[in-house]
């Protein structure tokens, strides 16, 4: 149950937080939002609890509950979430019957483009700008996930438990993407953007550098001799973390 938790808690906080950067920088999907005004709750037994809110062509996805949503979506267990987001199962939905015209259409479609950008394995000859979001989708995905682990996962936890209080930036080169992770007292909290004085730091050189980095497709410790990746500060930070950073993909698969 512990695998499925995580994966729920993945899911909902970590994936579907970058519909957020989805609905800002695609403009199919933006343009399928341009009107709404609409929030989704997910609710999961024994579970992750989240929300979407989509308002006039932006979005913001958390953690916890929104007031008033207008459609509500309950699972049976985490693993009834996981089996949805595997295209195995449907929500159960308590609220908003007269909007499930919206979750068939929009919401599907937009889902359905994200998976497309999370998929890279899938696409024989990607473009540039698929390049840049997979990436900053990736980047995301694995900042997010890293909080769930930690929290969740036994190894993990005692790993994170060796981990300084402070802050830790991750960032592609020259203006791409940014997340930061904060370090208290083994809890890791991360957030997208830039932080002022982080404690370590990582810096892919690139696009292409940091989408084979953090897919899995190029050697860490080549990158860093080679200068691709650069790393400053208190590295036995980032030592600590790669362990944890090492479990995303077994939870992702």
């Amino acid at each position: 149950m512990t695998y499925q938790k995580i994966r729920a808690g993945i899911n909902l906080y970590a994936v579907i937080k970058n519909l957020e950067d989805l609905i800002a920088l695609d403009n199919e999907c933006n343009q399928l939002v341009r009107e709404s005004v609409i929030s989704i709750q997910f609710k999961v037994k024994n579970g992750p609890k989240a929300w979407i809110n989509f308002n006039k062509g932006e979005c913001e996805v958390g953690q916890g509950k929104i007031k008033n949503p207008k459609i509500v979506l309950w699972f049976s267990s985490p693993e009834h979430l996981n089996k949805m987001f595997d295209g195995k199962a449907n929500p159960i939905p308590l609220k908003g019957f007269t909007k499930i015209k919206f979750l068939q259409n929009e919401f599907t479609q937009i889902t359905s483009k994200l998976e497309y950008y999370l998929k890279p394995e899938l696409i024989k000859t990607p473009s540039d700008d698929y390049l840049k979001l997979n990436t900053r989708f990736t980047l995301t995905v694995a900042a997010f996930a890293l909080s769930e682990i930690a929290k969740n996962d036994k190894k993990a936890k005692i790993t994170a438990s060796h981990i300084p209080n402070g802050k830790i930036q991750l960032s592609v080169l020259p203006d791409g993407p940014a997340v930061y992770l904060t370090i208290e007292k083994g809890v890791i909290t991360a957030n997208k953007g830039k932080t002022n004085n982080p404690d370590a730091v990582m810096e892919m050189k690139d696009y292409k550098t940091a989408n084979d980095f953090l897919n899995g497709k190029s050697n860490p410790f080549k990158a860093i001799a080679c200068g691709e990746v650069i790393i400053k500060g208190q590295t036995p930070m980032l030592d600590n973390l790669s362990l944890i950073l090492d479990k995303v993909q077994h939870y992702i698969e």
